[in-house]
């Protein structure tokens, strides 16, 4: 038993972001051996499906981010605090504003997984500080990371516009150089002070958020089974299509054949079982990705 327990000390006298990343490798191979990355590659993503990804990134970010502003001056997180460098919520809403109009924050839907997961979010601000850097770097490395690979994909896939509109989500134009920032932001969350007890608790947490992004694909696939947003029927996409090209006016008439390209990606759909595939991986292999890279 002592041999055990010196085992474990050892084991745990490594640095946080090694830790990290050994707790979660099982699901990283997990995300890594699926067909997502495959069948991402080759285009076979509905923009409906983005949309609803985003639409949940959305209120995942805005909790996180609520969080750690509360949290901003506690040791516990203090020194991972980069809010210009990392933060995804003012991104996230540019880009519902592309996709859904200016009323998006009345359309956008909010699944019972998405919801659990803000709450737990709110729950580790208030009441466990001290395990929300597992959120945060579960989140924002590998958003900064594998985001980048997808963010290629999306675009060519999506037949979105060059200059980058619907993607804000991936742009991150606080951090110059990636790799120097991940090594700075590796080396303040492995010199936050935590007790052996600590560090497995935020280890814990780390595949809970795993578990979490999970939980919110599963319920996203219900609702594209349904063919809903917002509790209600996807709209025709002739009227989709009327809808953007009276917008796209408004912005000027060169917009006017990006956004109707864009409106007719939505019909880039294959079967049930790879549309759930991609949206089930969507959010873990960025992260699993971007754990990878670090």
């Amino acid at each position: 038993m002592e041999t055990s327990q010196t085992h474990s000390s050892e084991s745990m006298s490594k640095d946080l972001s090694e830790l990290m990343k050994e707790a979660t490798k099982e699901v990283h191979e997990q995300a890594e051996n699926t067909p997502f990355m495959k069948n991402f590659q080759k285009g076979q993503v509905s923009l409906h499906e983005f949309k609803l990804v985003t639409a949940s990134l959305y209120f995942i970010y805005s909790a996180l981010e609520e969080e750690i502003e509360r949290n901003k001056n506690n040791p516990v997180y203090a020194p991972v605090y980069f809010p210009a460098e990392l933060h995804r919520k003012a991104a996230l809403e540019k880009d519902l504003e592309y996709f859904y109009g200016s009323n998006w924050r009345k359309e956008i839907p909010c699944p019972e997984a998405t919801q659990k997961y803000v709450e737990r979010l709110h729950n580790v601000g208030k009441n466990h500080p001290e395990l929300l850097v597992a959120h945060a770097y579960t989140r924002y490395l590998g958003d900064l990371s594998g985001g980048q690979v997808l963010k290629k994909i999306a675009q060519k896939a999506l037949q979105l516009p060059s200059t980058g509109e619907g993607l804000a989500f991936f742009t991150f134009d606080g951090v110059s150089n990636a790799t120097k920032f991940k090594q700075l932001y590796r080396s303040r969350m492995n010199a936050l002070e935590m007790d052996l007890a600590t560090k497995k608790r935020v280890l814990e947490e780390a595949k809970k958020a795993f578990l979490l992004n999970i939980q919110v694909f599963e319920a996203l696939q219900e609702l594209v089974s349904k063919g809903q947003e917002n509790g209600h029927p996807v709209q025709p996409k002739a009227e989709l299509r009327s809808r953007n090209i009276n917008k796209s006016y408004e912005h000027g008439p060169g917009k006017e054949s990006e956004r109707t390209n864009r409106r007719h990606t939505d019909t880039i759909l294959t079967t049930p079982l790879v549309r759930w595939i991609l949206a089930l991986s969507f959010l873990a292999t960025t992260v699993a990705v971007g754990l990878f890279a670090m």
